[in-house]
């Protein structure tokens, strides 16, 4: 049996969303203080959006902090589908507005070569995230880590260096619907700190039923086989 990261509950999603934040926050600040910068990754959704609103109005040095996505879909900041917009919505306003985005997406020839470039941006910010927020889709899915997806092994896969990689769409009405791009595990291995925010029971079975699972297949379960420094924050709030 793995050790799994206690899931920690809270009463309210506003609690829920709030506690995030503060720790987020807290990273965040810390690295500024130590490095003179942070890294920051989290995901689209509407889920983090109340999280990342409070997180926008924490008092850092919010100029030295670059933002970036966990994944994203191949499309530009103008679809309603752009992970990066619901970033720049919720998150880079307030005091966070000062912060620097790095996008995934890049109007490239193919998902491949804007995955590429993405790589190759981030590595330049020194290649580890200070703080990660991440969801978990009721299929198990984090990131654009899906079930069934040709690329998942490659993106579970721990001895790899950090990377992004181009997430085909899937076949036969499998998921994704749209070609994506992602970070992969060893991302999640060398960050500082990664909070996973669930919400709702089915979430929370997933979670438990998941994190034992097989862990060259399960997203869930590669996170705790791979000893990444994960926090399980949980409202039944849905």
């Amino acid at each position: 049996m793995r050790d799994v990261p206690p899931i920690e509950t809270f009463s309210t999603g506003d609690a829920w969303a709030e506690a995030m934040a503060a720790r987020l926050a807290e990273t965040l600040g810390a690295a500024v203080a130590a490095n003179g910068r942070a890294l920051f990754a989290g995901p689209g959704g509407s889920t983090p959006a109340p999280v990342y609103r409070r997180l926008a109005t924490m008092d850092l040095d919010w100029s030295r902090v670059a933002v970036t996505l966990v994944d994203e879909r191949y499309v530009p900041e103008s679809s309603p589908e752009s992970n990066a917009r619901l970033i720049r919505e919720a998150l880079l306003r307030d005091r966070a507005a000062a912060a620097r985005f790095i996008p995934l997406y890049t109007p490239a020839v193919t998902v491949d070569r804007a995955a590429a470039v993405a790589a190759h941006a981030l590595a330049r910010e020194g290649g580890r995230f200070d703080a990660v927020l991440l969801g978990m889709g009721e299929d198990g899915h984090i990131c654009s880590m899906f079930p069934g997806s040709p690329t998942l092994k490659t993106l579970l896969t721990p001895t790899l260096k950090p990377t992004v990689l181009g997430v085909p769409h899937g076949r036969d009405g499998m998921a994704p619907s749209l070609e994506r791009l992602s970070i992969n595990l060893p991302y999640l291995i060398q960050a500082r700190r990664v909070i996973l925010g669930l919400k709702g029971a089915a979430k929370r079975r997933v979670f438990e039923d998941q994190a034992q699972g097989d862990p060259k297949v399960q997203p869930i379960a590669a996170l705790v086989a791979a000893d990444v420094p994960l926090e399980v924050l949980w409202t039944e709030e849905g």
